[in-house]
C-alpha cells in the first residue's frame, strides 16, 4: 500500500493504539508491523479469524500470557559454540510454560470445533516442549541460578566448597579472635582478593603475619595478606571453584544444544504467539472503542454506516482524562459504488469536510489490515487495490515547486493509477489557483476518475463543481452541515445535496453592515445564483429520496437480523433434538452393569436393571441401590 498514503491517514498512530492492547512484547511488535493487504483472500481470512477469536474469547474469557516474553534473540543465540545464560534459560523456561498454558487454553472442545477452526489451528501450530521445560527447570531456577541438583558432579563440587569454605573460615575466625593479631590490621574483618581469603594487614605492620602479600590498598596503607595456614585451603577452594565453573558451563552447553535442536520449531511457535497476542489485542480494540468486525464484498460497494475515526475517538478519550474541553466525533454515513462512483463533498471551513475524506480511507486501510472499525450494522467495504490520497501541504521545497504545482503533481500520479479497483481521495480539488481555472481542471480530473471506473470523494469550495452533482450520471454531491446561528459546524454529512460556504451569511452574522451584505448579494455571479436556485429546486425530492433510501436499508436490517435469530433457534432446536435422539438410543441400549453418574446423587454406578415401562432404572451407588427416572441418568463420554 502506498506509504505517502498511510503517512497521510496517520495509519501509524492506528498501529499504537493497537499495540497499546497487546498482553505481551510479541504482540506488541507485531502491531507496530501490521500493513494493509491488497488480496481478497487474505483480508477475507484476517477477518474471519478475528470475528472466531472474538467469538472464542468471549465463552473462554481472555488468553492466559503469564510468563511469555520476547525470546526470540536468546533462540537464535543458541548455536554452538556459543551459549546461554541461566538468566536467560530461566525466561526461555517461563515463555515455554506460558506457551503449554495457551496450547491447553485453545484446544476445542469436543462438539462446535467447527465453529472455531481457526483458533484451533492457531492452537496446533504450537508446539510442545515440555521435556524442554522439565530439562531446563531441573538445571535452573526460576530466579536464574543454576541448581545443585543439575549434576551429581556439581552437587558434589559445591558440597566440598562449603567444607573447604567453612574450614577455611575457621582459620580466619580463630586468628581474628587474638588480639595480638586484631592489633596489627587495619579492621577486624577478613575480605577477598580474587576468591582467596585475606586479612587487610596495616602497611608498616608487614612481615608480622606470616603468609602471602596479594596487594595493596590504592592509598598504600593496607596489605592484603593470606596467612600461611590458609594458604592450602585457599588452593584447594579455587580449584573447586574453577571445577565448578566448568561443569556449570557444560551444563549449559548441553541445555543450549538442547534449544538449537529446536530452535525452528521454537521460533515458528513465538511467531505463532505473537499472532494470538495480535488477535487479542484486535479484540481488547475493538472493545474499548466500540468496533465491529466489517463485511467484505466483491460488488466494488463501499457502504460505512455511522462511521468514526478511532484516532480522534483517541484524541477525545485522552482530552477527557487530562480535563481538557472536548467536542463529540459526530458519526457520518458514506456510501460510494451503488448509484454513484464519486462524491463530491462540499461545505464551509473547518467543517469536517477532510475529516470525512480521512476516516473513509483510514477505515479502509484498517479493514484491510484484519481490523475492526468503528461502524454500525450493514457497513460493507470492497478490497481496493490502492487507495490514493493528496491532501495538506504538499509543496516540495527541494523542488521550489508552488503548494498548487506540488498538488497538482500529486494528482496527476494518482490519475495514471486509478482503476475500478482503487479509492481516491483528493481534498480541495481547484484550489490554489484562479477559481476559473481550478474548476475547469476539476472538472476535467473528476471526468478522468470517471473513465478509470475508481470510487472516490473529493472535497472542493468551487461552487462551479457542485453542478457535477447534477449534470454527471455516477457523481453526487454531499454537505458538511453549518449552524448559522451560532457559526459553529455540525460535522453531519448530507447525501444528495451540495453544501455552501456561507460567507457572506457568516460576515452578517459576525455584524457586517446590512448595506454591505446586500452588496455583496447583488455582486455574486449571476451562475452562482442561477445554480443555487436549481439545487434548491431539486433539493426537496433528493432529500426525499435520500430519507427512502434510509427507510428501506433499515427495514433490509432489521429483516436480516430477525432471519439470522431465527436461524439461530431452528439450530439451536435441532442440537437439541439430536441431543434427545442419542440420550434415547443410549437408554434403549442399556444393560446391568453399564457405568452412569445419576444426576441427583452427582455420583456414579452401576445399572442393575431398566424398566422402560415405568420409564425406571435401579442404580447401585456403592453405599445403597436407588431406583431413578431415566431422565435422572448422565451417561459417560
Amino acid at each position: 500500500m502506498d506509504s505517502h498514503t498511510l503517512e497521510k491517514l496517520e495509519f501509524d498512530r492506528i498501529r499504537q493504539l493497537l499495540a497499546r492492547q497487546a498482553q505481551c512484547s510479541l504482540g506488541r511488535d507485531l502491531a507496530m508491523r501490521i500493513q494493509p493487504s491488497r488480496k481478497l483472500s487474505q483480508v477475507e481470512l484476517w477477518l474471519k479469524q478475528a470475528r472466531q477469536f472474538a467469538a472464542w474469547v468471549t465463552v473462554n474469557g481472555l488468553p492466559p500470557f503469564g510468563g511469555i516474553c520476547d525470546v526470540r534473540p536468546q533462540v537464535r543465540k543458541a548455536v554452538p559454540p556459543a551459549k546461554l545464560e541461566p538468566e536467560e534459560f530461566a525466561a526461555l523456561a517461563a515463555t515455554l510454560t506460558g506457551v503449554d498454558l495457551l496450547r491447553e487454553y485453545l484446544r476445542p472442545p469436543e462438539e462446535g470445533a467447527s465453529d472455531a477452526e481457526l483458533v484451533a489451528k492457531l492452537g496446533e501450530r504450537l508446539g510442545d516442549f515440555r521435556v524442554i521445560i522439565e530439562r531446563i527447570n531441573a538445571a535452573i531456577d526460576d530466579r536464574g541460578q543454576v541448581r545443585d541438583e543439575a549434576s551429581d558432579r556439581l552437587a558434589r563440587l559445591r558440597r566440598e566448597i562449603e567444607e573447604v569454605r567453612q574450614k577455611t573460615r575457621g582459620v580466619f575466625d580463630r586468628l581474628l579472635k587474638q588480639q595480638s593479631t586484631v592489633r596489627l590490621l587495619q579492621y577486624a574483618n577478613a575480605t577477598f582478593h580474587a576468591e582467596r581469603m585475606v586479612l587487610p594487614l596495616k602497611a608498616d605492620q608487614r612481615g608480622r603475619i606470616p603468609g602471602i602479600v596479594h596487594r595493596s590498598s590504592d592509598s598504600g596503607q593496607t596489605l592484603f595478606v593470606e596467612p600461611a595456614e590458609a594458604v592450602e585451603l585457599n588452593n584447594t577452594r579455587v580449584n573447586l571453584l574453577q571445577m565448578e565453573r566448568e561443569e556449570i558451563n557444560r551444563i549449559l552447553w548441553d541445555l543450549t544444544h538442547i534449544v538449537h535442536l529446536n530452535q525452528a520449531e521454537i521460533l515458528r511457535t513465538l511467531e505463532t504467539v505473537a499472532l494470538i497476542d495480535l488477535l487479542t489485542a484486535k479484540h481488547k480494540f475493538a472493545l474499548r472503542y466500540k468496533m465491529r468486525i466489517p463485511e467484505i464484498n466483491t460488488k466494488h460497494h463501499l457502504r460505512l454506516n455511522r462511521a468514526r475515526n478511532p484516532i480522534l475517538i483517541a484524541t477525545i478519550e485522552e482530552d477527557t482524562e487530562a480535563g481538557r474541553p472536548v467536542h463529540q466525533v459526530v458519526p457520518v454515513d458514506v456510501r460510494l459504488g451503488d448509484d454513484f462512483d464519486i462524491m463530491m463533498i462540499t461545505g464551509p471551513n473547518t467543517g469536517g469536510k477532510t475529516a470525512t475524506l480521512k476516516t473513509v480511507g483510514l477505515l479502509a486501510l484498517m479493514t484491510q489490515s484484519g481490523l475492526p472499525i468503528p461502524v454500525a450494522d450493514g457497513s460493507t467495504l470492497p478490497v481496493f487495490d490502492g487507495i490514493w490520497i493528496d491532501v495538506g501541504d504538499e509543496q516540495s521545497l527541494q523542488q521550489s515547486l508552488s503548494t498548487f504545482s506540488a498538488h497538482l503533481g500529486r494528482i496527476l500520479d494518482i490519475m495514471h493509477r486509478a482503476r475500478t479497483s482503487t479509492l481516491v481521495l483528493l481534498d480541495e480539488l481547484g484550489a490554489g489557483t484562479d477559481p476559473d481555472e481550478g474548476a475547469a481542471i476539476g472538472r476535467s480530473i473528476v471526468d478522468r476518475l470517471l473513465d478509470s471506473g475508481c470510487l472516490a470523494m473529493v472535497t472542493t469550495h468551487l461552487g462551479a463543481l457542485k453542478a457535477l452533482g447534477f449534470e454527471l450520471k455516477r457523481v453526487d454531491n454531499a454537505a458538511v452541515q453549518f449552524d448559522i446561528e451560532t457559526l459553529s459546524p455540525t460535522y453531519e454529512l448530507k447525501l444528495g445535496e451540495p453544501g455552501n460556504s456561507n460567507a457572506i451569511s457568516i460576515a452578517a452574522r459576525l455584524g457586517m453592515p446590512k448595506r454591505m451584505v446586500q452588496v455583496a448579494r447583488r455582486h455574486l455571479g449571476g451562475g452562482q445564483k442561477a445554480l443555487n436556485r436549481a439545487i434548491a429546486g431539486t433539493l426537496r425530492g433528493r432529500r426525499e429520496a435520500e430519507r427512502a433510501r434510509r427507510d428501506a436499508q433499515d427495514a433490509r436490517q432489521v429483516a436480516a437480523r430477525a432471519t439470522l435469530a431465527a436461524l439461530d433457534e431452528t439450530n439451536a432446536l435441532k442440537k437439541e433434538h439430536e441431543t434427545y435422539k442419542h440420550w434415547v438410543e443410549r437408554v434403549i441400549c442399556l444393560k446391568p452393569g453399564d457405568k452412569v453418574l445419576v444426576r441427583n446423587f452427582d455420583k456414579s454406578g452401576q445399572i442393575i436393571r431398566v424398566r422402560l415401562e415405568k420409564q425406571q432404572a435401579t442404580v447401585d451407588l456403592g453405599s445403597m441401590e436407588v431406583d431413578v427416572p431415566l431422565t435422572d441418568l448422565i451417561f459417560e463420554a
